[in-house]
């Protein structure tokens, strides 16, 4: 190692000319002391790696919190000074009210805000407002007022959720020669229950959608004079579940028809049973691509977060409904239980694509503690920042035109950025964290470079993060999931409604009409669900606002379901009619 005593002392030393004993004793020492150097050496990395996070540890705990307060946290502070500048406003007016009138200075008109436009789509409920006499005020005139225009100010209102209910009354129609005919029940999402498939979606989307446990849900019923246990609820909220299954499994296929997903796990507490504790089971999300003009997203409740739960979910179904293993490029963030999934030896038409927003974190978390901050860090940040402003500049392209862009904008960027972090880790001594952050990169750096050749590829797995943020605020507040089936209609509904927000879709109404569909008839076609939840079925009816009338009326051929009429009913409506009891039983 240069520079060291040992390399000084034998440079000064004629070791030829000493004795024999006297060299070995001066070689022994010149390596004790080289290998105390490297010790040393390795002392001071583990000394700043633990210096390190000790500073983080100190950040999250006395720092300010950005990360850890969410968006929604953050805005409760401006709610709340919203609030107590409007009540101070509102007593300021009152008191200014009560003082005597001072003499009017003219002055110039005051500044209308800036404020938002109310939506055009909402009802509105006009209240006229005009003076009870339009005879002119001056006793010199009297003459009638003419109307010479308008002042118009509009204020938001809400009507409260309000509780009704559906009649459905069937009429039986009989014929002298012994036939009866009744419309057939309607089927329910709750077979035999009381709530409709609007009061069933409201229950899902207040669970997975508000994030309100059902012991929450039940206070906020009676306040309108509803009475919904919480168990009750529960029950509601498993049927609705299983009632969309059909849709879960239309919108996992219509997932893994991409070339191009996104990947990434997240840990839920389940109750472990007889042991009063929780344990550890994972949300597996999958996404297409974020470039993908079809958005959407698919979950999956696992028990664990081996490579077995990956490898099951792309390889495809055999009989009855065979389907083939997904090929593509899947985005992860480099975990390593994805490795299964992407061996080329087995699966030679997959490929990996890395997260560049994760590579960057590990620099982003050394360029902090101020005189403690690591240069290379910041100066690295600042590369990443030129290499995503670049890519926020092909956004709106179309894959073969953004794919020609990078290659002429972003890769010389990526070039120098790989040729200058090699030359950084050079430099740095092995174990540090900056050692670490550069390692992740470069041993990572063609995964991170995909995107340069396919303009479907996405330069990091944001996308997936962000549609694992929900379980997260989620678990907040229902704490964990009941068992291993709650957590699988978890994942249900949240693949439904999660992937109706990424289209610009309402998910109360979506999940209303999904429910209502999925009742009618098992569809499996993503693209029909869609039409469907957007009022129009394939036949052109208006699925979401029922049959009507004119639906299709069926006669009985001996089966029964829930609320059509069976024998007994037979002979009554045939006894009323003055037809023949026994045959009518027996029914056509």
């Amino acid at each position: 190692m240069p520079g060291m005593l040992g390399d000084t002392a034998t440079d000064c030393i004629d070791m030829v000319h000493l004795p024999a004993q006297a060299a070995a004793l001066i070689t022994r020492l010149q390596q004790q002391v080289q290998a105390q150097a490297r010790e040393i050496a390795w002392a001071r990395a583990k000394l700043e790696k633990v210096n390190f996070e000790l500073a983080r540890l100190k950040r999250w705990k006395f720092g300010a919190r950005t990360e850890a307060m969410t968006a929604q946290q953050r805005a409760l502070f401006q709610e709340a000074l919203a609030e107590d500048e409007a009540s101070l406003q509102a007593q300021l007016a009152a008191l200014q009210r009560d003082l005597p009138q001072a003499p009017k200075v003219p002055k110039a008109p005051p500044r209308r805000p800036r404020r938002q436009a109310l939506p055009e789509h909402l009802e509105r409920v006009e209240h006229r407002h005009e003076p009870a006499d339009t005879t002119c005020p001056s006793p010199e005139c009297g003459r009638p007022m003419q109307r010479i225009g308008e002042d118009v100010s509009e204020r938001l209102d809400i009507i409260p959720a309000r509780f009704f209910v559906h009649r459905h009354i069937y009429g039986k129609w009989a014929c002298c020669c012994q036939q009866i005919r009744q419309e057939p029940a309607e089927p329910d999402v709750v077979a035999g229950g009381i709530p409709a498939s609007g009061l069933v979606a409201h229950t899902l989307i207040s669970r997975f959608v508000d994030h309100l446990p059902y012991y929450r849900q039940e206070p906020i019923n009676a306040r309108s004079g509803a009475h919904t246990p919480r168990s009750t609820l529960a029950t509601w909220a498993g049927a609705g579940g299983a009632a969309l299954q059909p849709l879960y499994e239309a919108q996992r296929r219509f997932i893994l028809g991409c070339r191009v997903l996104h990947a990434d796990e997240t840990p839920v507490p389940l109750p472990e049973p007889g042991s009063g504790k929780t344990k550890k089971a994972y949300i597996w999300a999958w996404a297409r691509s974020h470039h993908d003009p079809h958005p959407g997203v698919v979950y999956e409740f696992c028990p664990g977060r081996g490579s077995q739960y990956p490898v099951a979910f792309l390889g495809g179904k055999g009989p009855p409904y065979p389907e083939p293993a997904w090929n593509g490029t899947l985005i992860t963030d480099q975990y390593a239980g994805y490795n299964a999934v992407l061996d080329a030896r087995l699966y030679p038409q997959r490929r990996s694509a890395a997260c560049a927003a994760h590579a960057r974190r590990r620099f982003e978390e050394l360029s902090r503690g101020g005189s403690r901050a690591s240069g290379v860090a910041a100066e690295a940040l600042q590369r990443w920042a030129r290499l995503y402003q670049a890519e926020a500049a092909f956004a709106g392209m179309e894959e073969g035109v953004r794919k020609q862009a990078r290659q002429q904008l972003s890769r010389p960027l990526w070039d120098e950025f790989e040729v200058w972090l090699k030359l950084q880790r050079a430099q740095v001594l092995d174990g540090s964290k900056i050692a670490e952050a550069i390692d992740y990169s470069v041993n990572a750096w063609k995964a991170l470079t995909l995107h340069l050749d396919d303009g479907a590829v996405a330069i990091d797995n944001n996308l997936i993060e962000r549609q694992i943020k929900p379980w997260k605020l989620g678990a907040k507040n229902w704490l964990f999931v009941g068992s291993e089936l709650a957590g699988q209609r978890a994942a249900v509904v949240m693949s439904l409604v999660q992937s109706a927000k990424l289209n610009g879709l309402d998910p109360g109404p979506t999940c209303v009409t999904c429910s209502r569909a999925s009742t009618r008839t098992r569809i499996i076609d993503l693209k029909s669900c869609c039409r469907i939840a957007g009022g129009q079925a394939d036949d052109g009816r208006d699925h979401a606002g029922g049959d009507g009338a004119g639906g299709h009326r069926h006669q009985w051929h001996g089966s029964r379901s829930k609320g059509t009429p069976g024998r007994r009913d037979r002979r009554a409506a045939a006894q009323s009619a003055g037809l023949d009891p026994g045959a009518a039983a027996h029914g056509g």
